[in-house]
């Protein structure tokens, strides 16, 4: 497949699942990632009737759909009814995923308060256990996010964002019903940066790259690339040459921005040495 082909966009809240679809349609954007959470989109407006439309609809256009969780939602949760509402909230994706033809799920690791670090992982990892059997009982691929870093003084801070934190979950978990997401832009944002999180993590399980501009050991900032200092031929290189073939996702900006991104993402490539047809 044309890299052009491989790049979509993540179309998060910015329209309904329909119209999505019909955009993606218009643009030549093979695939699209969203969000189910509010207003129209909410997971619970999605019964089987509206999604065989959709199914219809995105299979006859040739675009493939993917869902992504929303980070706000603690997967390190530990407390009563808190606890049993974010497995609920989980499993809701995990059962609308099938009827939607959904490529796989992007879901997170958590965040912690500082001071319960050890809790909230182990709370986050065994969430995640029991929501990949889930997963392997509806025919779900779940992909666990390498998150963002917060400034060091503050009191909130994504799990997963390290290349040592990342490994604790996906070490802990081996099934076909799980895989990984790799958010590029995060990683450049500590200081082992895309090398050293491709030198230490299975490329093998990574199913989708992630992709926004920013700025070297910086903070979360989804910029139009060319607007921060990411070097997008290096990436697509050393992922490319160790034989990464599966999709990327744009996440900055507009709808505009992203179909716009796409060919300039492919330039970049192409004067890398990276054969993008």
């Amino acid at each position: 497949m044309p890299l052009m082909d491989r790049i979509g966009v993540d179309v998060g809240r910015k329209l309904r699942l329909e119209d999505a679809v019909e955009w993606a349609a218009r643009n030549q954007v093979r695939h699209i990632d969203i969000q189910l959470d509010t207003g129209a989109n909410a997971v619970t407006t999605f019964d089987d009737a509206r999604c065989r439309d959709i199914r219809r609809r995105a299979e006859a256009n040739g675009v493939a759909i993917a869902l992504h969780t929303l980070s706000a939602v603690n997967v390190a949760e530990y407390s009563p009814f808190l606890s049993e509402a974010v497995d609920s909230y989980l499993k809701a994706y995990i059962e609308v995923a099938p009827k939607l033809h959904a490529e796989w799920i992007v879901v997170h690791a958590g965040y912690h308060f500082t001071a319960d670090v050890p809790m909230r992982m182990e709370a986050g990892r065994d969430r995640l256990q029991r929501m990949v059997k889930h997963a392997e009982q509806h025919g779900a691929l779940l992909l666990l996010e390498n998150l963002n870093r917060e400034p060091e003084n503050a009191e909130v801070h994504y799990l997963a964002h390290t290349v040592e934190e990342w490994r604790y979950y996906y070490e802990a978990i081996d099934s076909p019903a799980f895989a990984l997401s790799f958010t590029a832009n995060h990683a450049h944002l500590l200081p082992p940066g895309v090398q050293g999180f491709v030198d230490a993590m299975p490329l093998g399980r990574v199913k989708e790259v992630r992709l926004a501009d920013c700025w070297r050991n910086g903070y979360e900032e989804h910029l139009v690339p060319g607007k921060g200092d990411f070097d997008f031929g290096a990436m697509f290189a050393l992922l490319e040459g160790k034989g990464y073939r599966g999709a990327y996702t744009n996440a900055f900006g507009t709808l505009e921005d992203m179909q716009a991104a796409r060919g300039y993402l492919v330039d970049k490539a192409r004067a890398a040495g990276v054969t993008v047809v």
